[in-house]
């Protein structure tokens, strides 16, 4: 028996909630250390005729004129020289992310995507494209094979494709040619930004690190703000850094709140999330319309015509409401029960809870997106 109390025990100590904690890298994040967009406009080339159609993308055959004069090649034009058609050449506009602290020689990702009318890049090669930043200066060097996921097939005027051919990636297809200045050394302290805006989670974070590190070293400027003193020497500084980023805090309860996608219909509710007592009325209206043809025959010697006419026969159905009684519901799982009982697909679900938040007996904030 008491080998049996014990297995008890264990098993429902295993299934107790444990605590949630999370670590300071995963809610913030040191503020100057981000990543920079980066952007180029450049030319894919070998595709097997799926291409720009140059007569009505002509930026595409200006584009590789420019290119070719660069390279010492001019295009003969006018007295009757018509454009030349470039069924394996396509204008793509080239993506980067260019992380914080990348060097001058290292390698990144790109992303490249049709601007005109090309059928596919697969098979495509995109000859060397300057990538630029915000300021417009040029931060990185693309160029390399496209890898497209996609794939499809097309005759007789039937075609299939899965997923999209118009867009692929370069593994590391762009080197960095210059460094964007990072912060982190400036100052005699480092400053950490919050994900999401939280007076809890900043003063409980600011605490965290006093203990650790001695009283008065961090301070809660805002909801999302906390600064912290560092050291000067850049080595130790990147220590201490990683060293807090490593701190746990204990997960606070979120602010209650419903997100409803009117688009898709979806609806998500966060764990605090409740429900005041209310009585809720749904009920379902059908109408239906069917249409009978019918046939007019005139007399046989009255000299008309046959007539197909329709007659349609419109229904319309109410079924009875339901008047549903709701108590209050503390928890989300009551709040979900009390909603699914009423079978109410997921568009009235979007009507029913923004009458709730009218009424007041929604305790939450209603977001739609």
């Amino acid at each position: 028996m008491r080998a049996l109390a014990a297995l008890g025990a264990l098993c429902l100590g295993l299934l107790a909630p444990a605590a949630q904690a999370m670590r300071i890298k995963e809610i913030a994040a040191v503020q100057g250390v981000r990543s920079n967009q980066l952007t180029g406009y450049g030319l894919v080339v070998g595709l097997d005729g799926t291409g720009d159609q140059t007569t009505q993308m002509p930026y595409t055959t200006q584009s590789l004129s420019n290119y070719l004069r660069e390279m010492g090649v001019t295009l003969p034009s006018g007295n009757g020289v018509t454009a030349p058609q470039l069924k394996n050449v396509a204008a793509v506009i080239v993506t980067a992310q260019l992380p914080a602290f990348a060097q001058p020689g290292q390698m990144i990702d790109v992303v490249v995507s049709s601007m005109g009318n090309a059928k596919s890049l697969k098979g495509g090669t995109l000859i060397a494209t300057p990538m630029r930043g915000a300021d417009g200066e040029i931060y990185a060097l693309a160029q390399g094979n496209v890898a497209v996921g996609g794939a499809g097939a097309s005759a007789g005027g039937s075609k299939v494709q899965i997923n999209q051919l118009n867009a692929g990636r370069i593994p590391e297809g762009a080197q960095v040619e210059r460094s964007v200045p990072t912060p982190l050394q400036d100052g005699d302290s480092v400053t950490f930004g919050l994900n999401a805006s939280d007076f809890q989670t900043a003063s409980q974070m600011a605490q965290v690190i006093n203990r650790l590190k001695g009283g008065g070293i961090a301070r809660a400027l805002d909801g999302r703000t906390v600064q912290v003193r560092a050291p000067q020497d850049p080595s130790e500084r990147v220590g201490f850094i990683a060293q807090l980023e490593e701190l746990q805090l204990d997960n606070p309860t979120p602010a209650a709140k419903v997100v409803i996608n009117a688009r898709t219909g979806s609806i998500v509710l966060n764990q605090a999330v409740t429900l005041g007592p209310c009585a809720i009325a749904h009920g379902n209206l059908a109408i239906t319309i069917s249409s009978t043809p019918v046939i007019s025959q005139p007399n046989s010697l009255s000299q008309g015509q046959t007539v197909v006419a329709q007659r349609s026969d419109i229904q319309v159905k109410q079924e009875p409401g339901i008047l549903l009684q709701m108590p209050p519901s503390p928890q989300l799982a009551d709040v979900v029960r009390a909603l699914n009982s009423l079978g109410a697909t997921p568009q009235d679900l979007l009507a029913i809870l923004q009458a709730i938040k009218a009424a007041g007996a929604l305790n939450a904030e209603l977001e739609v997106i």
